[in-house]
């Protein structure tokens, strides 16, 4: 079995049309998963609140990750896509934006292209595209359905 592809990027989380805040992303790509990316957040920027109430200087949890099709991000790059939670779409200045939506808000993500296709590139080299099937482990995947 191959080894899973990880990267760490900087990206822009915009906060608004004139704030936005540095933060790290870790991009993730399993052979054992062929058909997905995924996408690890500090904590520290969850749309979540603690249990006590608005952030009060918590502690930082463990990374917020967000999985979706590797086709809809090398699809993203070029034009917009998505339905549902993630949409991509290329930006002006070789930018591409992440949109993240979820009952708490949405979290709209600026990365450099080069990044994520550097980050694809690589998966690419671990399962071609078009060839995710033959990584596809079906069994695996009904026991963890069905727990």
């Amino acid at each position: 079995m191959h080894a899973a592809v990880e990267e760490t990027v900087q990206a822009r989380l915009i906060l608004s049309a004139h704030r936005s805040a540095r933060l790290r992303v870790t991009l993730v790509y399993r052979p054992e998963d062929p058909l997905a990316v995924r996408m690890g957040f500090p904590a520290e920027f969850s749309l979540d609140e603690p249990a006590d109430g608005p952030d009060t200087g918590r502690e930082s949890g463990p990374d917020i990750e967000w999985v979706f099709a590797r086709q809809l991000l090398t699809a993203g790059l070029e034009l917009a896509a998505g339905l549902g939670d993630v949409h991509v779409r290329p930006a002006p200045g070789r930018r591409t934006m992440v949109e993240l939506r979820a009952p708490e808000g949405t979290a709209l993500v600026r990365f450099d292209t080069a990044d994520l296709r550097r980050f694809l590139w690589h998966s690419r080299l671990v399962v071609p595209e078009g060839e995710e099937y033959l990584y596809l482990d079906a069994d695996r995947a009904l026991t963890e359905l069905l727990g």
